[in-house]
């Protein structure tokens, strides 16, 4: 994936170029420099009512959102591990003295 993204402009304007203009996905596409997957994934939202775009926009964001919580937590999570066991043997080593 190369992670590259386009704006809803861009998007909206290659599903119209399929839908209202009658080219076809994979001439579309090839002109554009995009994949025909990512046109028929363009197709299949744009072509929901703009209610279900904002529904869908809204829970992207918050996927995204708690995919980055969790990534700190886990992160966090991880180095408290890290110290318990640390502190741990230090525990240890100074009960042996």
């Amino acid at each position: 994936m190369s992670g590259q993204r386009y704006t809803p402009e861009f998007k909206e304007e290659a599903v119209k170029q399929v839908l209202e203009r009658g080219y076809k996905i994979a001439d579309v596409a090839e002109r554009l420099g995009i994949t025909t997957k990512s046109l028929h994934n363009w197709i299949n939202k744009f072509d929901k009512p703009e209610k279900q775009h904002i529904t869908i926009d809204n829970q992207q964001d918050e996927i995204r959102k708690l995919k980055a919580e969790l990534r700190r937590v886990t992160e966090e999570r991880n180095i408290l591990k890290e110290a318990a066991v640390y502190f741990a043997s230090e525990s240890k080593k100074s009960t042996r003295s």
